[in-house]
């Protein structure tokens, strides 16, 4: 499994790779650019990513943006809504407008800070990754 984690905060970051480490390479991007870039270049070189975890306030582009626009990637491609990437949103922001705007966006998943390892761990279940 590859994963990148989009975050702009160093420790949430750190806490996320060591929840993920024993189940998959992990990359990172501090932000919603680098999350596009590190996108578009696994899908050119043919090393998609199987789950981004994707922070919503971020500097710049925020995690919303990039949701869009990586879904946006998907559908120009040709990709079947629903066989893209797994985007888990990993953000302190649970209020019920940006959990559905995620959703309406098609996030597959919405993890809210401080990260809950068990709850992770019924993310990649659901995903079938574990």
């Amino acid at each position: 499994m590859k994963t990148l984690i989009v975050e702009d905060d160093f420790t949430s970051r750190m806490i996320l790779q060591k929840l993920l480490e024993p189940f998959s390479e992990c990359n990172i991007a501090v932000n919603g650019d680098e999350a596009l870039m590190a996108y578009e270049i696994a899908v050119k070189d043919s090393e998609p990513y199987d789950m981004i975890c994707l922070d919503i306030m971020m500097p710049g582009m925020d995690g919303q943006k990039v949701l869009n626009a990586i879904r946006k990637l998907e559908s120009d491609a040709g990709v079947p809504l629903g066989k893209g990437v797994k985007i888990v949103m990993t953000t302190a922001l649970g209020d019920r407008e940006n959990v559905l705007k995620a959703f309406r966006s098609s996030c597959d998943a919405y993890l809210v800070k401080p990260y809950d390892k068990k709850r992770m761990l019924e993310i990649l279940q659901s995903f079938r990754f574990i």
